[in-house]
This record gives C-alpha cells, structure tokens and sequence, in this order.
C-alpha cells in the first residue's frame, strides 16, 4: 500500500488513516473536477476542505461518501476501499449534506425513529438511540412537533443527531452552518468539537473560512481541481507575504535609536511605532525580542501580525470577487 495512505500509531506499527487519496480524478465531459487529489486525513481530527465555487468539494465528499464514482485514483475511507468495498464505507461514515434530509411533515422524533429503523436496529434500541440523541441534542422539547416548525439551527442540529444514529467513525459535514445564524453557527461548533473528543473524524467543507480556522486540525485549499496549499492555518498563514512584528515605543528617543538600527523597518514617526517583515515564527520573534535586549531597547508594545485565512484563500485562488469571511 502506498505510504500516503499510512499513518504510524504510537505503538509505532502502520495504521490507516481515516480517510486517504491517492491521485483522485474526476471529469464531466470536458470540464476537469479533481485532477490529482492527495489526502491523508487521521482518526479524530477535523479536516476542512475550502474552495471557490466549482472547486469540486461536493464531488470529493460524493466520491469518498460512495454517492459517485471517480475516474481514477484511490480512496480508502475507514480503511475501506471505496471502489471496491463501498458497504464497508456506508457502514462507517455517516453523510451531512448543504440541505437538510430533515422531513418537515413528520416530528424530530419521528425522524430519529425512521433514521433507526434504516439502520436495522431493533425497535427498543431504536428508541433509546433517539432519546439519548434527541436530550444531546437540546431537542427533547422539540421532540413532538413537526420539523417544519423548526428554525435553521435546530434543523441543523436534527440533521446531525440523525447522521449519528448509526455510529459513525467519520463524518462528513458538508457546509454544515450555511444559513445559520452566528449563534447557531457557535452551537454547531460545539457539537463538532464534541464529535471529535469522542474520537470521531470529521471532513468539513465550509464557505467560512472562520469556521475553518476555529475547527479544522489541518485545512486544504481546493483551486482548478487541484490541491493548492495543505496545513495547519497557521502554516497557511505563513505562506504568504504581509505578515510582521510591530514595535510601539512612548520614548522618541528609543525609537529613534531602534529605527536606526532596524533597517529593514517600516517607520510610523506620528505614532512611535516600527513595522518589521515577518512569517509571524517563534524563532523570528525570539530574534526580535533578542536584539531588543542586547541594544538596551525597551518597546512598549509588541504585537504579531499574521495573514488571516480571507488572505491565504484569494492568494492561491486569485478569487478577488468572494466577501470578506466567507468562500464557496
């Protein structure tokens, strides 16, 4: 098996990844959706894919979820091949979508109760899955009316106690908070960081690159089908120019001195204060807050600056037209 698609446990012997590619491709007639995907995704992480619209996120998620098929490549999901075992994959994952699978007509309740019943678990086991799930949920309340008189977020949080029922190992939310409001969109976080210190997985796809950088462990960047950067957010941020430290002094002579000796330092003589180019690193700021010490230098203030996510996202999609925070 290809070393992508491995991952070393702490007992130092290879073990799958949660989710892996090697190479995905995927086309519809002439236009090219995933041109060589790698991923590599361990057990109980959150992992968030962003991209324009067209990026192929959704078609990522249908391919490793066994909704459709890719032209080539490889996908292992729970250890599963998703080609040529797609019923080991259904029975590990379990599948949010950007719409609700919510049927309005029926109660929450009633929902759980059908979602059990598709999972073949007996009917006692059923309805205590449903309650637990239901009381988790904050929808206990709610359990007895029709979903259609739902708001968003508790139509939200319905979805995912149904995705549950089943007792995925990995999840794939795919824009789980689109149309939320901002407290909603905190609830669900919430929800997702419980998921995962229960030891569940989660695949994100998102339109806030906020929600990325407050949940995912690692981020991959999706442009022209093609993975454009992987990190951590912090490593994203570092890819790009426009990070620095920034010194403000209260004594003139102070600056003075530092501006001299700094220079390679942007000046702001109205407010007493230096800009000095950096990838916002440990090592770079100990070297800053170093130099200080030797010259006899005391700074009033020092803060870092780093790109932030909007940054990195239209730096490697050239997408100038998207909203500040938000992307599809």
């Amino acid at each position: 098996m290809p070393s992508s698609v491995m991952h070393t446990s702490t007992d130092g012997h290879p073990s799958p990844a949660a989710v892996s590619t090697i190479g995905l491709r995927k086309s519809y007639g002439d236009k090219v959706v995933l041109d060589g995907i790698d991923l590599r995704i361990p057990a109980g992480s959150v992992f968030a894919l962003l991209g324009p619209n067209g990026a192929g996120k959704t078609t990522t998620v249908q391919i490793l979820s066994t909704l459709i098929t890719a032209d080539d490549g490889q996908a292992q999901v729970a250890g599963h091949d998703v080609a040529t075992s797609p019923d080991g994959v259904r029975a590990a994952i379990g599948v949010t979508g950007q719409f609700s699978a919510v049927d309005g007509l029926i109660t929450g309740e009633e929902n759980m109760l059908l979602m059990a019943d598709l999972h073949h678990l007996p009917k006692a086991e059923g309805r205590r899955v449903t309650a637990e799930l239901l009381e988790r949920f904050d929808l206990t309340e709610a359990a007895k009316k029709p979903a259609s008189t739902y708001s968003g977020g508790m139509k939200r949080r319905l979805d995912i106690a149904m995705t549950l029922v089943g007792s995925p190992r990995i999840i794939f939310l795919d824009e789980p908070t689109t149309g939320l409001d901002p407290r909603s969109r905190h609830n669900m976080w919430g929800i997702i960081r419980e998921l995962v210190a229960g030891g569940v997985t989660v695949f994100l796809t998102t339109q806030y690159l906020e929600e990325a950088d407050e949940l995912a462990d690692r981020i991959a960047v999706l442009n022209d089908g093609k993975i454009a950067a992987e990190g951590t957010a912090d490593e994203l941020k570092r890819l790009i120019p426009g990070g620095h430290i920034r010194l403000r002094f209260t004594d003139p002579t102070a600056y003075q001195s530092a501006a001299s000796a700094l220079t390679e330092a942007s000046r702001d003589d109205e407010a007493l204060a230096l800009r000095i180019p950096s990838d916002g690193s440990q090592r770079e700021l100990r070297s800053v807050l170093d130099w200080l010490e030797a010259a006899d230098i005391e700074a009033d203030e020092l803060t870092v600056h780093t790109p932030d996510l909007d940054d990195v996202f239209f730096a490697l999609t050239g997408d100038t037209d998207q909203p500040k925070g938000a992307v599809r």
